[in-house]
């Protein structure tokens, strides 16, 4: 555990290792892509970001990021990756 008095970028980074990225898709596809998402525990958490535009927040370990792409290019998903954080 970090001394109380350390800041984030002095703690170790291994403690530094959480990913997001700003997805769009279309909205009757968003549910489709909850579902899966979903189903491979502790994968990725999916939060809506601004739903007027139906952007979508990702967020996932940074260990889980080759998962996490090989399943954005999965033909049958329309994704736009719009910003990677």
């Amino acid at each position: 555990m970090p001394e109380r008095n350390q800041t984030a970028s002095s703690r170790d980074p291994s403690e530094r290792h959480l990913r997001s990225m700003i997805l769009e898709m279309a909205p009757a596809d968003i549910a489709f892509f909850k579902a899966i998402i979903e189903s491979y525990d502790n994968l990725a958490t999916l939060r809506t970001e601004d739903p007027a535009r139906s952007h979508l927040r990702l967020w996932f370990a940074a260990e889980a990021e080759a998962d996490i792409n090989e399943l954005l290019a999965a033909p049958k998903l329309s994704i736009r990756i719009i910003r990677i954080d």
